[in-house]
């Protein structure tokens, strides 16, 4: 499997989505694996897919877990209904999905913050039949500002993601320009300008997007960038995008944040899906 060059490497910060790769291990174990691996820096969607408010003693053990492994959080998910699973967020859903979202904004902002992570990601959700989509994105422009406000008390960005139409085809936000408007839009609503892209390689390469004038127009506006190969959404070198080509364009473009490795590890234990990646550009530096 080709690697990247070393000089394109070293200047990323990588880290590892724990929802995604050794989702093999318990979540308790799964930071002091990444840190086995050589990674520094993790991310999670919401870890507890049937519960915006989890029990005190469920959030402290897994800050616990963070931070015996000595590894940094550096993005977490609000709650997004059941993901993985058929549910692409929870913040535009009218009544009790909703309900659930504003319920987690202050858990999500203060688990964040308890562990010096400064983005959070708000999953937009599914078009729902019967629904006014204008009545949808009404809810979803409310929460996005409180979830705003909640990210800046913090200190931190709000994220906010493009997905991809062949495998989310009730998504509303299935391109670059579909979520940067709503970026805009938050924005403007609340004045604090902390409302980010978050710039998914893989899901905009699904959806056929021309990837190179994406970030030429968006990596100023971008909070956070992840990738996986394509096609497949495995480890970079198992499909055909030109991850390191794209992943220097952003460094030019003056893009310095976290590049999450959101990828499945295929049929091997997650440990082994980094070959690509020399082990001295794990740790961020």
């Amino acid at each position: 499997m080709p690697g990247f060059e070393w000089s394109t490497a070293a200047d990323q910060r990588f880290n590892v989505n724990l929802s995604i790769l050794f989702t093999e291990l318990p979540l308790l174990e799964r930071p002091a694996a990444a840190a086995a691996a050589g990674f520094s820096a993790v991310e999670l969607w919401w870890p507890w897919i049937d519960s915006p408010t989890p029990a005190r003693s469920e959030l402290d053990a897994l800050k616990k877990a963070i931070e015996d492994a000595g590894v940094r959080l550096t993005g977490l998910n609000f709650y997004a209904g059941q993901l993985p699973g058929p549910d692409r967020g929870a913040l535009s859903l009218p009544g009790e999905e909703s309900e659930k979202f504003r319920a987690n904004i202050g858990v999500a902002a203060d688990f964040a913050a308890s562990l010096g992570c400064t983005a959070l990601n708000a999953l937009y959700g599914n078009r729902v039949e019967g629904v006014d989509p204008a009545e949808q994105d009404a809810l979803a422009l409310e929460n996005l500002a409180l979830a705003a406000r909640a990210a800046d008390r913090i200190g931190a960005i709000l994220l906010i993601e493009a997905l991809n139409k062949p495998e989310s085809p009730l998504y509303p936000l299935v391109s670059a320009p579909a979520a940067v408007e709503v970026v805009d839009k938050v924005n403007a609503t609340t004045g604090l300008g902390n409302a980010r892209f978050l710039m998914d390689l893989y899901h905009l390469s699904m959806n056929g997007e021309d990837l190179p004038a994406v970030i030429d127009a968006y990596a100023a506006k971008t909070g956070h960038v992840q990738i996986a190969d394509n096609p497949g959404r495995g480890a970079p070198g198992t499909g055909s995008l030109p991850l390191q080509e794209l992943l220097g364009r952003l460094r030019k473009a003056g893009y310095d944040g976290w590049v999450g490795l959101e990828y499945k590890p295929g049929d091997r234990p997650s440990a082994e899906a980094f070959e690509w990646l020399p082990r001295e550009a794990r740790a961020a530096r």
